[in-house]
């Protein structure tokens, strides 16, 4: 009798102890995840096992499970990970379904409401600028372009601003990457027009599309900056030259760099993930465009 009572008890302390065994992994695999989504760069299992404080073996199986459901990838050479597909695609769904989108969005409508064009909330994903957020111009003559839309960095305001913000290492390989397709007459094609672009860009600290994406279209646009320092996203808006030149958007400025920084108020504080010296430095791009 004493042994057919023990059982059931040595099977439930088994199943716990598997409980907490699944739990401690799903947590680890979540925290690695996070550590690769705020390196801003590829990483290795050793510096994720370093950070996280996990036995490199762990870490190594983990990565390799997550490679094959697609949360990781892995660089050529084989040592360094970064975010995979699925990855990606879960923090830009998680981006859209936020609490804080509501607030965002009315930042964006009061923008609209002072300046009478087209703005939109974005962030570099990949070779691509998506669109996170967009409200448009009651003006009948417009583009229409829903979030989630993909453009060119070459050639938008908002991409030729992130690569502006790029480390140089980073930056190098892009330009060497990225296909400048002439969109318009108008559209940079060589890379070393392109870098004279971004060096103005940092100079002056906005972007412009100058008819370079659609012919009769410009666009201005603004970083938004996290608490490192760190251009995530930006504001921007677009009209038909009909409407609006260049000089008057440049008028706008004021309005659009005051509904960035609200823009950045809304953004979550860096993460228990977040490795310093994993961080982009402010400035290391523009310090490789002077030189």
């Amino acid at each position: 009798m004493a042994k057919a009572k023990l059982k059931p008890k040595a099977k439930a302390a088994g199943g716990r102890g598997r409980k907490r065994e699944a739990s401690s992994v799903l947590t680890r695999a979540l925290d690695v995840l996070g550590f690769v989504a705020s390196s801003g760069r590829a990483i290795t299992a050793a510096e994720i096992a370093e950070a996280q404080a996990i036995p490199k073996p762990t870490v190594h199986r983990l990565c390799v499970k997550l490679e094959e459901e697609g949360y990781l990838s892995r660089e050529p050479g084989g040592r360094h990970f970064r975010g995979g597909p699925r990855l990606v695609a879960l923090g830009f769904d998680a981006l859209r379904s936020d609490p804080v989108r509501g607030e965002r969005h009315a930042i964006l409508e009061g923008l609209v409401e002072d300046i009478g064009e087209t703005c939109n909330f974005t962030m570099p994903i990949g070779n691509a600028v998506v669109y996170l957020d967009r409200v448009e111009s009651r003006w009948p003559l417009r583009l229409q372009l829903e979030p989630g839309s993909r453009v060119p960095l070459h050639c938008t305001a908002t991409g030729k601003l992130f690569l502006s913000s790029m480390p140089p290492e980073r930056l190098s390989r892009m330009l060497t990457a990225l296909k400048l397709t002439a969109h318009t007459p108008h559209t940079i094609t060589t890379p070393e027009g392109l870098e004279e672009e971004l060096s103005r860009i940092v100079a002056r600290g906005y972007s412009l599309d100058r008819e370079e994406f659609l012919l009769g279209l410009i666009a201005i646009a603004v970083p938004v900056v996290d608490a490192r320092g760190n251009t995530v996203a930006a504001v921007a808006c677009h009209a038909p030259t009909a409407r609006l030149s260049v000089e008057q958007a440049l008028k706008h400025l004021p309005r659009l760099r005051a509904a960035a920084a609200r823009l950045a108020d809304t953004l979550p504080s860096p993460d228990r993930h977040a490795s310093p010296r994993a961080a982009p430095q402010p400035g290391r791009s523009t310090d490789r465009l002077r030189r």
